[in-house]
């Protein structure tokens, strides 16, 4: 019994001592690298991998690649690199540009996609060199408005929007975007009047596993939830600010299945602190204000850090970027370079984008 009780014992100390807690960071520098500058440039859709390649969308319809930290200047020219053309068959004019603010990618390709009449999701192949895109979805619609879009996996993916009908807009794919399905109103949540989304940094939508999340905002700001992959939907309340067109959340962002953060506010109150941030931890069913009166007002998008055990995040807005090592307490103004949207590469190390330029940020202790 008593050799039993010690090895009990000894294994007790050796599971312990296995999981000790991550060395809380404390970034305080950030170092900022240009990789695109362009006074035309506007960028609210960008994503990035593990690799560190990269895809952005403009206002403008262009699409462009970050590549091993540098902006891929492909061998075409500027019209070229054009996705949509002036295409007559999809209801655009000679001299107009689909407003590309969502963006994603698989394995085999990229998808941009536009926010107003007709909305659009062009896709092609990045196996290959860039071709003239197909376009895999197109809405006419005077109320359509578009605003994020994201993948769970190679084959199914999903974009939302503002409602055209009694509910918010819900496409999904499941062959790889290659044909997209709009969700009837009859299979999701009756949206309020006045609650729609912001396509403001391409960041309406977070996924962990088959889990999804859809924030809301405007009159009303919900969180529409779907453990599987769209097929059915609940949605849950907030405290953050709404009640206005220009208030709500207008990004979010889940670490695990359970801890999630919210930002947003009112752009045309971009200093006011007061209810802009929340965070959950139940999985989005109930949602606390943290930092109220303190730390960042308006921010178009929040990303937690990776590796950081749910508690390192940044906000990023067109008035500075913030950080956080402790949930969202308390925060630290970091700079008050101006984007719209970030993703992170690694645990120090992300991409930003907004007006007139693209950039590599480097956090440091």
């Amino acid at each position: 019994m008593r050799i039993l009780l010690f090895c009990l014992l000894l294994f007790n100390l050796c599971s312990c001592k296995s999981e000790e807690p991550l060395k809380q960071r404390n970034f305080s520098e950030l170092e900022i690298e240009t990789l695109l500058k362009d006074s035309l440039l506007n960028v609210r859709a960008l994503e990035v991998d593990k690799s560190g390649t990269g895809v952005f969308a403009t206002s403008r319809g262009e699409v462009g690649f970050i590549y091993q930290s540098k902006f891929l200047n492909m061998s075409y020219t500027q019209e070229e690199k054009l996705i949509c053309h002036i295409y007559y068959e999809y209801n655009y004019a000679k001299d107009s540009f689909p407003n590309f603010r969502a963006v994603a990618k698989n394995s085999n390709s990229f998808f941009a996609m536009s926010i107003g009449n007709p909305a659009v999701v062009a896709t092609t192949s990045m196996v290959n060199d860039m071709h003239l895109p197909d376009f895999a979805y197109k809405e006419i619609n005077e109320k359509a408005f578009y605003d994020s879009m994201d993948f769970w996996n190679d084959q199914e993916g999903i974009a939302i929007g503002d409602p055209t009908d009694d509910c918010m807009s819900i496409i999904i794919t499941r062959d790889g975007g290659e044909t997209w399905t709009k969700l009837s109103c009859d299979d999701l949540p009756k949206a309020k009047e006045g609650e729609a989304a912001f396509a403001a940094s391409d960041t309406n939508i977070s996924i962990v596993g088959d889990h999804t999340w859809v924030a809301t905002g405007g009159k009303a700001s919900r969180i529409l939830y779907s453990p599987d992959k769209g097929k059915t939907w609940d949605v849950f309340e907030t405290p953050i600010i709404q009640g206005k067109e220009t208030t709500g959340m207008y990004s979010i962002d889940f670490y695990d299945e359970t801890n999630g953060f919210a930002i947003g506010g009112d752009y045309t109150k971009a200093n006011d602190t007061l209810n802009n941030k929340i965070r959950t931890k139940d999985g989005g069913k109930t949602w606390q204000v943290v930092a109220n009166g303190k730390g960042p007002g308006y921010r178009s998008c929040v990303q937690y850090i990776p590796n950081s055990n749910a508690k390192e995040l940044v906000a990023i807005g067109f008035k500075g970027i913030d950080y956080s090592n402790d949930s969202g307490e308390t925060w630290k103004h970091l700079s008050d370079e101006g984007f719209y949207t970030i993703r992170f590469l690694n645990d120090s190390v992300a991409y930003a984008a907004g007006k007139g330029r693209i950039s590599k940020l480097t956090f440091r202790e």
